[in-house]
């Protein structure tokens, strides 16, 4: 069975989202239509993007991915139709590209150059996604290309002592979600105690938990999730809102020596 995913900023009361259903069903009858997400916040290719990325690979290969954020076209943002690795994704070329995809994609196609449209998602996105969920070549939709707009994640910086990153999303828990991977942590920290400190230095943890309920309610706590990076939480809690964590907050972390871990303790008698 073929599959089409959405991905929007439209939510669920509006009407695009069953005109772009419609458009899909009558391109291809047989596809199956899933939603990925119609809640990411508007107009935010980074939001869209780390749910994409998170998600597209889970699909069996020939999924066709349509996302319909920050779409509206000009000359340095055409429409375009991309082929990756066994994957194909429709959009405007806005930058969520280089978001999305770790390398270059095989194929990327020009949706129809110069066109104009209000609802680009259903007159431009759904024809092409039906007509590769079909199993149609993807040259047949437009002019090849070789250009993508891209922008780039923000990484952490980090030496041998320290690491300093970022909150790149939060979820509906309101569970900071950074953009510290567990391979880079277990690299730099080198089995040593460490204190990740949260906007500031008063929001610190010592530990990093397998499960959310290795800590007591309303506790702060740090775990690597299961796309491998660390996330900031609390059991039963909302430590977006408790701490106001908002996107882009930072998140250092400290590895302590021995010197380092005798003055921790004594700060604790003080």
């Amino acid at each position: 069975m073929a599959i089409i995913t959405l991905t929007t900023d439209w939510n669920n009361d509006d009407y695009y989202i069953s005109v772009m259903k419609g458009v899909l069903l009558k391109g291809d009858p047989g596809a199956a239509v899933i939603d990925i997400s119609h809640r990411i916040q508007r107009f935010s290719i980074g939001q869209a993007a780390f749910i994409l990325r998170s998600s597209f690979s889970r699909f069996p290969a020939g999924t066709v991915h349509v996302i319909g954020v920050n779409c509206e076209a000009n000359e340095k943002h055409p429409y375009v139709a991309i082929a990756y690795n066994d994957y194909f994704f429709i959009s405007s070329d806005n930058g969520i590209f280089g978001l999305l995809f770790d390398e270059d994609p095989t194929d990327i196609v020009l949706l129809q150059e110069n066109a104009v449209s209000a609802f680009p998602e259903a007159d431009l996105f759904a024809p092409a996604a039906a007509h590769l969920s079909k199993g149609k070549p993807i040259f047949e939709l437009g002019k090849k290309t070789t250009h993508l707009n891209k922008n780039i994640n923000l990484l952490p910086a980090f030496d041998n002592k320290s690491i300093n990153g970022g909150v790149l999303y939060i979820d509906s828990y309101r569970n900071v979600i950074t953009n510290i991977t567990k391979e880079l942590f277990e690299s730099v920290g080198k089995g040593r105690n460490f204190e990740i400190f949260v906007q500031s230095n008063h929001n610190k943890i010592t530990k990093i938990n397998k499960r959310y309920n290795e800590t007591s309610p309303g506790d702060i706590l740090a775990l690597f999730n299961s796309l491998g990076l660390l996330e900031i939480a609390m059991y039963l809690g909302n430590v977006a809102d408790v701490f106001n964590i908002n996107q882009n907050a930072a998140v250092r972390i400290k590895f302590l020596d021995k010197k380092d871990q005798d003055s921790s303790l004594l700060d604790n008698f003080k």
